[in-house]
């Protein structure tokens, strides 16, 4: 492809040679250069792109897009203002622009994402649509499932799935959109057709994240200015803020009554009513406002309904009928976001990524409306992480919960006993009671054997993880796994 027609979109300077080069392939990695590629200097938290130039010209690389001038022969040097945006231009038309074949749906906030965007594709394909989804446990189209790395990848990633989906029949594509992937222009270059809000929360501040919560909170943002239509939580404390400086048309949306100036455009969940039967907790509701029907679904708490109603806000833009989002809801599960697992008619076991304190108590707080016999934890903190993280999920667990189980996540390079004895610290401050079991299967196993009727139990942090890191290794672990194997030995 002609260097002219991936640059058409940006604003750019011609250092060097012309924009007739022909370009072969795009790439971000220096050791990766070839013949007739086009290598973009990225600037990352660690590794300056600038600083490869050299390297990558004298392995016969046609262009360098560039911040700033290098110094190098034989390629074509294009200056532009952000080589992050640029990369995200150029691999939109290196792959013919895929977004504008595909309904797109972005989906940003704290909270929410994973288990929305899964909704969402599960009520689309209920109607016969093909989706593709990207996010934080996978990318995934028909039967292609791709491990992320990132919840949202990098943008030439994104155009190239883009690109997969729309040739494999996909017409639709839904997304998380992280503040990050905002701050790095991993979503650029393309507009979305719906960008949802769900909520904000203090979360990803501090060194090579964000400096405060102003700034994650416009990085968020960029969403409703890259949208044709938002649609926005209503009753986040912080919706003036959010809707200000949005250039698109929105909708909202909401538990209770209708309060705000965007009545007509919003939608509501009334009558909300907890629904728990042995191994069994859901909860249903009515939708009001733009459409008028029933729901109930059987992943406990308010944040379900949120999400729930995210869901059915975007699927109404599709057309769906109430019949198809009420039977899709039913069906949906989400690998490690509240998840169910049957182990007894006597009580619930569920797995759970909350892997912090907010999370931890949020999830906690929900379950506790259930009125359980008693509430039971089972987790441990990853290593090379912040300790403080230890001490405030060990007092959130010892106070909420009635007994904690502590046990390994992810130790990495360090002693997972001291982690341990770390969230000892935080429960000491609290009346709970707590065991330690180093190995995380041990734990489980404890937590399954002293079962008691209606107890409620919880393995958070791992999630929809696979894997146990232990000194830089990635062991196989299975939390769904050791469950099995557990009942096997408990037989």
């Amino acid at each position: 492809m002609l260097l002219a027609e991936l640059l058409k979109e940006l604003k750019y300077e011609v250092i060097a040679g012309n924009t007739d080069t022909e370009v072969r392939e795009i790439i971000l990695d220096s050791r990766k250069a070839s013949e007739g590629c086009l290598f973009v200097c990225v600037r990352g938290a660690v590794v300056d792109g600038h600083k490869f130039a050299q390297d990558v010209a004298k392995a016969g690389a046609a262009v360098l897009v560039v911040e700033e001038e290098v110094d190098v022969d034989g390629p074509a040097v294009i200056k532009v203002p952000d080589s992050r945006y640029a990369l995200a231009c150029i691999s939109a038309a290196w792959f013919g622009h895929p977004a504008r074949e595909l309904k797109t749906i972005g989906i940003t906030g704290t909270k929410g994402k994973t288990t929305t965007t899964y909704m969402v594709k599960s009520i689309l394909e209920k109607t016969g649509h093909k989706v593709g989804l990207i996010g934080t446990i996978e990318a995934t189209w028909g039967d292609v499932s791709i491990p992320a790395a990132n919840t949202t990848p990098e943008s030439y990633l994104v155009q190239k799935y883009f690109r997969q989906m729309a040739d494999a029949g996909c017409d639709a594509v839904v997304m998380e959109a992280s503040s990050q992937g905002f701050m790095l222009h991993r979503t650029a270059g393309f507009t979305f057709d719906y960008g949802i809000f769900t909520n904000i929360e203090p979360d990803h501040i501090g060194p090579n994240e964000h400096k405060d919560f102003d700034h994650y909170l416009d990085c968020k943002k960029t969403l409703l200015r890259q949208c044709r239509v938002g649609i926005i939580n209503r009753d986040d404390e912080h919706f003036n803020q959010i809707v200000e400086g949005a250039t698109c048309e929105i909708e909202t949306y909401g538990i209770g009554e209708s309060k705000s100036a965007f009545a007509s455009k919003d939608l509501r969940a009334e009558n909300m009513e907890l629904v728990s039967r042995p191994g069994y907790l859901g909860i249903k509701y009515n939708v009001k406002g733009m459409m008028d029907f029933p729901v109930e679904i059987d992943i406990p708490g308010k944040f379900s309904v949120y999400n729930s109603l995210t869901a059915i806000a975007i699927c109404r833009h599709f057309d769906v009928e109430p019949n198809a989002i009420v039977e899709a809801l039913k069906e949906v599960q989400v690998k490690g976001r509240v998840e169910l697992i049957k182990v007894s008619d006597d009580f619930s076991l569920m797995i759970d990524y909350a892997h912090n304190a907010m999370a931890l108590e949020s999830l906690l707080g929900t379950l506790r409306e259930y009125n359980p016999h008693r509430l039971v934890t089972v987790f441990g903190c990853g290593g090379n992480r912040a300790r403080d993280r230890r001490f405030e999920m060990g007092e959130v667990s010892g106070r909420m919960a009635d007994l904690t189980i502590i046990t390994s996540d992810n130790p990495r390079n360090e002693d997972p006993q001291a982690i341990i004895d770390d969230i000892k610290t935080g429960i000491s401050k609290t009346d709970g009671k707590y065991v330690e079991i180093i190995n995380r299967k041990d734990a489980m196993k404890y937590a399954i054997e002293h079962g008691e009727p209606g107890d409620i139990i919880i393995c958070a942090g791992k999630g929809h993880e696979t894997y146990q890191e232990i000194n830089g290794v990635k062991h196989d672990m299975d939390e769904r796994v050791l469950i099995k194997e557990i009942l096997e030995e408990l037989k």
